[in-house]
């Protein structure tokens, strides 16, 4: 007796975590999408900082390479959406002001890395890669993130190439599961250590995927080196659901992860 209802709870919580981690529905435009299975993070961008990330050039080379592309997306001050991963332009520009805070006018004033590379438009980076490879679009996080996903929104529904969008902030993918649903949409996550900057019940949310009873993502990009055991992504996939690893820097890390994930983001190397 005791043991039925032992085993009776334990299928319960396993359905009921089911549910909750459910994706969305698969459509045949995710499965073209991940037809490719190598993304370029950032761009195909060098260690040596020559071709930099998140730039025009980067985003040429993996194209001609035939890779898919990562990108990030910030909002500026006057609401155009431009291609760039910090908050803060210190990293890549030696300018201690936030992305958020210039107008895209005064970001022209800046190049990236010490190159004649220039932050990008999301607008200008679409035209260039003219549908030629697939792009995986993350949207960064703001104090606006209702009028960045409805800026990033036109500029995808006129465009005809192959996308699909992700992020870390389950607001964002929920705000593209409710006005977008045919958008192929994707939750950021890792492990529990890597949210150490959030409260303990923010991070457990993020880590174990539960915010997916409210965003269904098409897929999970996941941090690759959290990824060994994880009972989670196993029955996400076996939902249904797609799995991204998140990011690859060397041919053996690229390995493990092709036997396991349905596509990886790497960098600094060629696989």
């Amino acid at each position: 007796m005791v043991f039925f209802i032992a085993t009776s709870i334990i299928a319960f919580l396993l359905v009921f975590y089911s549910f909750l981690l459910a994706p969305g529905r698969v459509s045949k435009k995710m499965n073209s999408l991940f037809q490719v299975t190598k993304y370029a993070h950032r761009g195909l961008h060098s260690i040596d900082k020559s071709i930099p990330e998140n730039s025009l050039a980067a985003f040429s080379a993996a194209v001609a390479a035939g890779y898919g592309i990562e990108l990030d997306l910030h909002l500026t001050a006057d609401g155009k959406i431009v291609v760039f991963h910090d908050d803060n332009l210190i990293h890549m520009c030696g300018v201690n002001k936030n992305i958020a805070d210039c107008t895209y006018s005064e970001l022209l004033k800046y190049r990236l890395c010490g190159t004649n590379e220039k932050i990008p438009l999301f607008s200008e980076v679409l035209a260039l890669i003219d549908g030629r490879v697939p792009i995986i679009v993350e949207l960064k996080a703001s104090k606006k993130n209702i009028e960045l996903c409805n800026e990033v929104a036109k500029l995808l529904d006129m465009y005809q190439g192959p996308y699909c969008i992700e992020s870390f902030h389950p607001g964002i993918v929920r705000w593209f599961y409710k006005n977008r649903p045919h958008f192929v949409r994707g939750q950021l996550s890792a492990g529990c250590k890597c949210f150490n900057s959030l409260p303990f019940f923010h991070r457990l949310l993020l880590s174990s995927l539960l915010t997916n009873v409210v965003t269904r993502p098409h897929f999970v990009a996941f941090r690759h080196e959290d990824s060994i055991r994880k009972f989670r992504l196993n029955l996400f996939k076996l939902l249904g659901g797609k799995l991204v690893a998140w990011t690859v820097r060397n041919t053996s890390d690229m390995k493990y992860c092709q036997k396991f994930f349905d596509a990886v983001i790497f960098e600094f190397f060629t696989p």
